[in-house]
């Protein structure tokens, strides 16, 4: 087998976030496996959205079969590509409309996480407008000969700000964020450092009143939970025209809308979603990406879901020749079914591979043991259709850490240990799908 040769600081974040069953950050290339055509169906959106395009699809898995991996896998994979991303998981805090500022949080979510390629942890709005005045003053100054202290320079920069955000004067809001960037840039120019302070914070979201936003930039409205969606058409825009591909959001838990007990809230919130769907797929939001994960109780569920709402039905529900085992990956929904018992294998080596070198010790479990660990797991789980990617990482984590703080321990007798305490309270069967698992083994050493 080829060494593997990662970072440390990759496998401790691959070996911490698996051990605590939450998707890393970093490093996913090195555990990924299988997805192949929902990553290339994505990746084809990617193309459309460089090109002036705009996609939204809803990823949806039961919980622990890969949604948030993919939307983490797909979100490094798109900074590779030169797109601005941000991400922000909803929770009873975090919504698309709410009466408690719920919209507005999610938009400060999503900025906070805002990032490039040079900045992938997030925090990256005052880099790429530090990146965006730098090319300004190059090209002032390639094309008119001014220098940098010239009393001239402030007004020409300024001119070519407005002249890159002229034809963004459609959208909504569009000349007031045009104002707000002047006043960042007038800010950067003069070392006036409250006046950068409060044209990042007005684009953050975090300005409260108008009557602040007017006296502190001159702009009359300010980012609230009505329009913050407007202001990410208009990021998203802005990102085109400043170098980069596009702006893609990638939102997760979406089954917290399901939760809300509030039919008319829930409705609110279904409605808005309706909004980024129409904007996206009719072309009214240019380089825009929108990525939700959920539930497929929170996407089918007819009482309280989006198929409740029927004008989301109509457009999310498959069409006649959809949805059968002739998959086409272009609807905007994309179903997750739980990855193979092969693809789980492969999984479990890479795992068994990245702890020994994290941990500076020579692998010692076989793919013999590999197999019989799986074993063990679709039997205490009764059926393979219980098996999800999540419980089989945690246990196999666990189990790693077990045998390399204990020497003493042994593979088989924790296995033996494990299932007889199970089997003592449900009848099981673990060796049905003993010579199923060898031969799908066989056919995939790495």
């Amino acid at each position: 087998m080829k060494q593997l040769k990662i970072p440390k600081r990759l496998t401790t974040a691959l070996v911490n976030s698996l051990t605590a069953g939450v998707v890393p950050r970093v490093g996913l290339e090195h555990i990924a496996v299988g997805r192949k055509p929902e990553v290339e169906s994505i990746l084809r959106d990617m193309d459309n959205i460089a090109e002036g395009g705009a996609a939204f699809r809803l990823i949806t898995g039961r919980y622990g079969s890969g949604k948030s991996f993919l939307l983490q896998m797909i979100r490094g994979y798109a900074m590779d590509r030169d797109f601005v991303v941000a991400d922000a998981d909803l929770s009873p805090e975090r919504r698309l409309v709410g009466t408690k500022g719920q919209g507005l949080a999610t938009y400060r979510e999503l900025m906070m996480h805002l990032s490039t390629k040079t900045r992938p942890d997030g925090g990256a709005l005052e880099i790429m407008l530090q990146k965006w005045i730098a090319s300004l003053q190059q090209e002032v100054m390639n094309s008119s000969g001014l220098r940098p202290d010239d009393p001239a320079m402030n007004e020409a920069v300024e001119m070519k700000i407005y002249a890159v955000t002229s034809d963004m004067q459609n959208l909504v809001h569009g000349f007031d964020f045009a104002k707000v960037l002047a006043a960042y840039w007038s800010g950067y120019k003069l070392a006036d450092e409250d006046r950068k302070a409060a044209a990042l914070r007005w684009l953050r979201g975090e300005v409260p009143t108008k009557t602040e936003a007017r006296k502190e930039l001159g702009v009359g409205v300010i980012i609230d939970d009505d329009n913050w969606y407007d202001y990410m058409k208009l990021w998203s825009e802005f990102a085109a025209k400043i170098g980069y591909k596009g702006l893609l959001l990638f939102i997760d838990e979406g089954v917290n809308l399901y939760k809300i007990t509030n039919t008319i809230s829930r409705q609110s919130n279904y409605e808005k979603l309706l909004t980024m769907f129409n904007d996206t797929m009719q072309g009214k939001a240019e380089h825009l990406g929108i990525y939700m994960g959920g539930t497929p109780q929170f996407v089918e569920d007819e009482r309280r879901g989006l198929f409740s709402y029927d004008a989301l039905r109509s457009r999310l529900i498959d069409g006649r020749y959809g949805g059968g085992a002739l998959k086409t990956y272009t609807s905007p929904i994309l179903k997750l079914d739980l990855l193979s018992h092969e693809e789980i294998l492969i999984l479990l080596q890479k795992l068994r591979d990245i702890h020994a070198m994290h941990f500076g010790y020579e692998a010692q479990l076989s793919d013999e043991q590999l197999i019989s660990f799986m074993q063990a797991a679709v039997g205490r789980l009764g059926a393979e259709e219980m098996l999800t990617t999540r419980e089989v990482v945690r246990d196999f984590m666990d189990l790693l850490h077990t045998l390399h703080q204990h020497p003493e321990a042994t593979f088989e007798g924790l296995l033996g240990e494990k299932e007889a305490v199970f089997a003592g309270s449900q009848k099981v069967n673990p060796s049905r799908d003993k010579d199923e698992l060898d031969d799908l083994f066989s056919e995939f050493e790495l």
